[in-house]
């Protein structure tokens, strides 16, 4: 394909043909011009041009040199890569004759000088990088003295030419950055590669994200969202709320956002919804780390609203958890008080514990040394709550006797290990057990043992005892094991 120049200067040549005003008396003629001419930025150009013809006289067939010049300015269309049309206008003079007698009588052919202005318009065709063929209609207003020398006479004289250009000095314009749009006219020269553009070489940018349209491959991008360098919208938490409308740009997987991208909690447990297994718990209710209430005492007053926790099995309780006529040993939950979740300190342990009451008096005093230690096995009776880390009631006989070996043995350290069956999604076994072996912790702590000698460890369903093929043999992978992990003395 041609490729567009920019044009410095035009050096031309063409042959002529006039007419002339009915009242200089002279016939059409064939003539010559010559011009040369200065392009200007813009489309704009002006040049020089001089003309020549000989007609003769209608009366007295006699020869009439007639000779124009002029100097013009053009304005110039461009079509395609090497063509063009312009429009011309300028001023000059033409000069009829060439001496003139210093008496004019009638019957003399016309002559002398006058001011011309100069219109006319014309065409370029490429036909080389730096040539081209021109053809022009040129309309030239001049005055004279035709025959008497007591008037002036407004001149029209019509010509058109057809000739060849050089084009001196052009050299290509380039398209340096391959938008379709010429140097010459882009207004953004550094349009990236693929970008669609208008007429100005600027690219267009439909969903105003930074990246433009051709290059951005998501040209639907909502407003304010941050985007990468292909145009598509960044979520750094999955949570469907593209960064920079996301408010909380760190939201745990699996929980439910609302508009600005921040975890909902309709319960205000502090347990996002979603990863909320009881999204539902009432205000002041303890809960575990799966959002749930637990009733330690079983009296159907959820811990946290209990102000009487531990209860007596079967015992008949108020609506605040204590027997009627018993003084409650804790304060009434205030007025629209949240959920409790259960927190870990920088150690893991939960800074509240919803399965243990601890005693207001001292804890028990320390067995007399003696007396076996502890052996490895499983702790007959120890019971969950299904699905959560809530003793059961019937766990604190069992668990009452540990406490006692392990006060007996100060120096015994024991490792609490919870299981569970393969029913269920490993992660979530695994983290309940976990918390279920701090329950038992948490309950031999409160009933005198020394925090450091027990270990709390959650197996999940990794250590199966049985295989889980039988409720029997699920039942039986569900327990509570002891080990002694460093002998006592």
């Amino acid at each position: 394909a041609a490729q567009q120049r920019k044009y410095l200067l035009e050096l031309g040549a063409a042959g002529a043909y006039q007419s002339f005003d009915e009242a200089t008396d002279l016939g059409s003629s064939a003539g010559g011009l010559a011009r040369i001419g200065l392009w200007l930025p813009l489309n704009f150009s002006a040049e020089l041009e001089g003309g020549i013809a000989s007609p003769n006289t209608g009366t007295g067939n006699t020869g009439v040199s007639v000779k124009t010049f002029g100097a013009s300015a053009l304005y110039n269309f461009l079509l395609g890569a090497r063509n063009s049309v312009y429009l011309k206008a300028g001023a000059g003079s033409t000069r009829y004759g060439s001496s003139c007698p210093s008496t004019a009588s009638a019957g003399d052919p016309i002559c002398g000088s006058s001011n011309a202005l100069l219109a006319g318009a014309g065409f370029r065709v490429g036909v080389a990088p730096t040539v081209m063929l021109r053809a022009e209609g040129l309309y030239n207003r001049n005055k004279s003295q035709p025959r008497a020398p007591a008037r002036s006479v407004s001149l029209s004289n019509f010509g058109v030419s057809l000739g060849v250009s050089l084009m001196l000095g052009s050299k290509p314009i380039l398209d340096a950055d391959g938008d379709g749009v010429l140097d010459n006219r882009d207004r953004c020269v550094d349009t990236p590669s693929g970008a669609s553009v208008d007429g100005r070489g600027c690219p267009s940018d439909g969903d105003s994200d930074g990246v433009p349209d051709g290059v951005d491959r998501c040209p639907t991008t909502v407003a304010g969202a941050a985007v990468d360098s292909r145009g598509c919208s960044k979520d750094s938490d999955g949570d469907n709320i593209p960064d920079g409308i996301d408010r909380c740009t760190d939201s745990p997987a699996g929980v439910l956002v609302d508009p600005r991208g921040c975890p909902k909690d309709s319960d205000g447990d502090q347990i996002p919804d979603g990863l909320d297994r009881c999204s539902e718990t009432a205000r002041g209710a303890t809960v575990d780390a799966l959002g749930c209430p637990g009733d330690e005492d079983g009296d159907g007053v959820l811990d946290g609203l209990d102000r009487c926790p531990r209860t007596p099995t079967g015992t008949a309780v108020t609506a605040n958890g204590c027997a009627r006529g018993q003084t409650p040993g804790r304060p009434a939950p205030a007025a629209g008080q949240p959920p409790v979740r259960v927190q870990p300190d920088t150690l893991g342990r939960p800074l509240e514990r919803p399965n243990v009451t601890v005693p207001s008096q001292a804890p028990p005093s320390r067995a007399p040394a003696g007396g076996p230690a502890p052996s490895a096995g499983v702790i007959p009776g120890v019971a969950f709550i299904p699905g959560t880390a809530r003793l059961q009631a019937s766990s604190y006989v069992a668990l009452d006797s540990v406490a006692d070996l392990l006060r007996a043995h100060p120096d015994a350290r024991i490792e609490i290990g919870a299981h569970s069956d393969n029913s269920g999604v490993a992660a979530d076994n695994a983290r309940i057990t976990s918390l279920q072996a701090e329950a038992v912790r948490d309950y031999l702590v409160v009933k005198g043992v020394n925090y450091q000698q027990l270990v709390a460890r959650g197996y999940g369903s990794s250590v199966p005892r049985t295989p889980d093929t039988t409720p029997a043999g699920r039942a039986a992978n569900r327990r509570v094991e002891i080990r002694q992990v460093l002998p006592g003395p």
